[in-house]
């Protein structure tokens, strides 16, 4: 039905003319005829035997051309060595890597781990070695070849051009000042791991991350003690070799500048206050207002000191709370203060001026006639009355105060632009 011609019993060596004839099978009439000849060849009972077998092996991938990866050793029953040929096959992206010199399997060229070539085919090298019996095909044996290249680190980690960062002296904790971008050659690319010479700490308030390289902000920053900071950054490849030992690294310096930002002077709301209270009993303690105020950045610490209008001692600060202290000896009196606000620390250290008015109204008692009749003194509970006004009336000695402090600075201000002229 299918045409097919097999055989029906054990071949010889013979050349038979077959005689074959199509028909129809529902018309036997329809007919053709046709002539095949056949041969048949004669074969060795056995083909070659090689050792080894199979061929599996692990190449770094510094091998030289024309090593010698495997000679082998095969025989032939009927054959002496003289007679076996030897040929490669395989895909063309991996025979180009070997070639064949009689039994041995040789390195044609470098086999480089660190190519994209090599990645795409897995760093795995697959051929067959063919081994013949003269010319004739059907005499052959076949030895599968898998190499595997293993990686080699061969290059040194390099540093980054101008690895200069700036970064403001105000940063917070953690802000990212920039990222050291070290490169390597060796496959997988750039794949390294960042340290810090000297760790962390006052000297070097950075911290740098072990597997991005990004450098960050871990302690406080002052541009007038420090201007700049020179940071050593190791880098150290990864995964470049099958011995962990042969990890290379490399050291790179690295600059930080840091950024001036000047302070800004505290500023309090309001500026100025007029304050009316009544005085407590003696020995007790009245607040009398609380001063806000913030400065720049927001982080510094306040200190407030009354420097002028506070000769008796009748006012004190608690933090920002201004308290009154009565003596018993109060009378109708106002009273001018005037409080520093001091923000940042050192020589960067900035203040203003606050003023306070405070009226005082004395305590009341009622005072017994000189009778001889008792009188119960009674005395009443001090009333507090605290009042914010937005207006102030300065003292005649602050207005005077004032415009000699700006006639002296218009003065300097002259002098200043005078010497800027002559030169």
């Amino acid at each position: 039905v299918t045409g097919e011609i097999r055989s029906t019993c054990r071949l010889e060596v013979i050349r038979a003319h077959l005689l074959i004839r199509a028909y129809n099978a529902l018309h036997p009439n329809d007919c053709a005829t046709a002539t095949v000849n056949v041969t048949v060849q004669a074969t060795h009972p056995q083909a070659p035997r090689c050792v080894p077998a199979i061929f599996v092996s692990q190449v770094p991938e510094t091998v030289s051309p024309g090593s010698t990866l495997v000679t082998l050793r095969c025989t032939s029953s009927t054959s002496t060595d003289q007679c076996l040929h030897y040929a490669l096959e395989g895909p063309p992206s991996t025979c180009s890597h070997f070639f064949m010199e009689g039994p041995r399997l040789k390195v044609n060229t470098t086999l480089d781990y660190d190519s994209e070539a090599m990645a795409a085919l897995g760093f795995q090298l697959t051929a067959t070695i063919v081994v013949t019996v003269g010319e004739q095909p059907l005499q052959s044996t076949h030895v599968p070849v898998l190499v595997t290249v293993t990686p080699v680190n061969e290059f040194r980690p390099a540093c980054p051009n101008g690895a200069t960062f700036s970064v403001p002296e105000t940063a917070a904790f953690g802000s990212v000042v920039g990222r050291v971008a070290g490169t390597d050659r060796d496959y997988p690319l750039d794949s390294l791991e960042y340290s810090l010479e000297g760790g962390s700490g006052p000297a070097q308030p950075f911290s740098i991350d072990r597997r991005t390289g990004e450098i960050r902000v871990v302690g406080p920053l002052d541009s007038q003690q420090q201007r700049s900071y020179r940071l050593v950054v190791r880098l150290t490849d990864t995964h470049n070799d099958l011995d962990l030992r042969k990890r290379q690294s490399r050291l790179c310096d690295v600059s930080v500048h840091l950024q001036a930002v000047p302070d800004q002077l505290p500023v309090c709301i309001p500026e100025v206050q007029e304050l009316r209270i009544t005085a407590g009993s003696p020995g007790s303690r009245q607040p009398v207002t609380r001063l806000v105020c913030h400065s720049s950045p927001d982080s510094a610490v306040l200190t407030y000191t009354i420097v002028g209008g506070n000769e008796d001692g009748r006012f004190r600060l608690e933090g920002n709370t201004l308290v009154y202290l009565p003596n018993g000896r109060a009378q109708p009196h106002p009273f001018v203060l005037l409080v520093e606000v001091w923000g940042g620390s050192g020589a960067r250290s900035r203040s203003s001026l606050v003023a306070l008015v405070v009226h005082i109204t004395p305590w009341s008692t009622l005072v017994p006639p000189s009778t001889t009749t008792q009188y119960t003194t009674l005395q009443k509970e001090p009333l507090v009355v605290t009042q914010t006004e937005a207006v102030w009336h300065p003292p005649a000695w602050f207005v005077v105060v004032l415009t000699i402090s700006g006639a002296l600075l218009l003065a300097t201000l002259v002098c200043m632009a005078r010497n800027l002229l002559c030169r």
